[in-house]
């Protein structure tokens, strides 16, 4: 999908502007330092951009602060569309995250290696619940 401009003009601003999860995740990930995985930062995707995007698995994976509890229903209606466009989404609380961060490896090791047993395989919607 053809991203705008404005889009792609915000993914850069956002690049030099991580919140700290988002840094400390980056630093887990970058060159291919998860999993042997490359994932990109603030991509434009699908008509938003998310946090982080590895290609090799059509995985985003958000971070979410406090204030994304006040705007569940947007954040879910943007999961929606991202999975109808074929992406998996993780979605994490950043304190969840800061408190285990292998919580997210785990949770990629899952979709790379679904359990023969079914399930989800990691797909939950949020990190805290369960």
């Amino acid at each position: 999908m053809h991203q705008t401009g404005d889009r792609t003009r915000r993914a850069r601003r956002l690049r030099v502007q991580p919140t700290l999860p988002e840094d400390i995740f980056w630093e887990m990930v970058r060159g291919r330092r998860m999993l042997g995985l490359k994932f990109r930062r603030e991509t434009p995707l699908a008509g938003y951009v998310v946090d982080f995007y590895c290609a090799a698995l059509k995985l985003v994976i958000e971070l979410d602060g406090g204030v994304h509890r006040l705007h569940e229903e947007r954040d879910m209606a943007r999961d929606e569309r991202l999975r109808a466009a074929g992406f998996t989404v993780l979605r994490f609380q950043n304190e969840a995250f800061l408190n285990n961060p292998s919580i997210i490896t785990s949770a990629v090791e899952a979709l790379m290696h679904p359990s023969p047993l079914g399930g989800e395989g990691g797909r939950r919607r949020r990190s805290d619940e369960g």
